[in-house]
């Protein structure tokens, strides 16, 4: 038990040294780059994006610090031959991996139950401080049972659009209408349309009936009917998907509700479901890449190729993180289900692992 727990405690510091590098450096860099983007802000307010921005930068890196934290650890305990020690006593060198990968399914855990609600919440914020930063429109998103609720904002004044149905990328929209008022709250004007499709700057608008609200005691006497119309907007597909919320922008725990929401409201929420199950499957994932690094690292120093062997394991690494950001991809998509996507990553990678070791230590 002395053993395990001396063994956690190296893989955890180590761990937080590493993390605490790739902080310091990714804020630098993000704090340049906000420096650049808006030259005129007050450096309060970048440096509230940044912190704000700190959060998701970091949590993105999670596996790479992981594999880094691993193979450090393993080359210090290889070169001062404790590993040797370690076998010489009887004690497998299996036995001593146990509490590296029990402190990285923790930290996985600890990620996704405690850190992923507060990378959520500050990414929003910070998405939201940018946007108004840029003096973008306000736009605003709501999904209800009834359908879906856009509004689009300018010097000119608000507009209120609501749609029964959308695509899955929100560029058409189906049964819509379209509410605009004046800066001063006014209304000034009612379109609906069977089809709206969203184009560069503008709504094109099909089977279109449009009331004047401005002046009229009834508007429904000098309504027009037009088989197309154009209404402008800046709004884009990004944008759209932004005010919507990105996956990363909702916590995991609230995740399941926002996902029977969606599909009772006829959206797909196949997005959201891979990220949600994704984020589940984290701490295996972060267990897999321990044992990853363990399998070409955990060698006795003297044995030469040390250099190779850590390349080899940052580059497998590496490869398993892209096929698994390569699998989630091909879920969003629709290609593979959704647990396929999801969970067969973690799993593979897992057993992977668990095979080189076996074929290293025990082979």
């Amino acid at each position: 038990m002395i053993l395990h727990l001396y063994f956690a405690r190296r893989f955890f510091w180590t761990f937080a040294g590493v993390f605490g590098v790739f902080f310091v450096l990714m804020a630098l860099i993000d704090l340049i780059k906000e420096l650049q983007d808006f030259p005129d802000l007050p450096f309060a307010d970048i440096l509230e994006i940044v912190l704000l921005n700190a959060p998701m930068s970091n949590y993105e890196i999670l596996p790479l610090v992981i594999i880094l934290s691993s193979v450090a650890t393993f080359i210090r305990l290889a070169r001062s031959s404790e590993l040797v020690v370690v076998r010489a006593s009887g004690r497998s060198a299996l036995r001593a991996l146990v509490a590296p990968v029990t402190v990285a399914a923790m930290i996985g855990l600890f990620a996704i139950t405690v850190f992923n609600p507060i990378v959520a919440a500050s990414s929003k914020r910070s998405n939201d401080l940018v946007s108004s930063h840029m003096g973008g429109g306000m736009t605003v998103l709501a999904i209800a049972i009834e359908g879906l609720w856009l509004r689009q904002g300018g010097e000119d004044g608000q507009t209120v659009i609501y749609a029964e149905q959308a695509s899955s990328d929100f560029s058409v929209l189906y049964n819509t209408t379209f509410l605009s008022f004046s800066p001063s709250g006014d209304p000034i004007s009612r379109i609906s349309a069977d089809v709206a499709k969203l184009a560069e700057g503008e709504w094109t608008l099909q089977d279109v009936k449009k009331w004047d609200l401005s002046g009229s005691d009834n508007p429904e006497a000098t309504a027009t009917a037009q088989t197309t119309f154009a209404l402008p907007s800046d709004l884009t597909q990004d944008r759209i998907a932004d005010s919507f919320g990105k996956p990363e922008y909702v916590s995991l725990w609230n995740l399941p509700e926002f996902i029977a929401q969606l599909e009772n409201s006829g959206f797909s929420a196949r997005r959201y479901a891979v990220w949600f199950h994704m984020e589940l499957a984290r701490p295996l994932f972060l267990t897999a890449l321990v044992m990853v690094a363990a399998g070409f690292t955990m060698r006795h120093a003297r044995l030469g190729n040390t250099g190779v062997s850590v390349l080899v394991a940052v580059m497998l690494g590496f490869g398993l993180h892209y096929i698994r950001n390569f699998a989630q991809i091909l879920g969003e998509n629709g290609q593979i289900p959704v647990m396929l996507a999801a969970w067969a990553p973690p799993a593979a990678s897992f057993l992977l692992a668990l095979g080189l070791l076996l074929h290293r230590e025990e082979g």
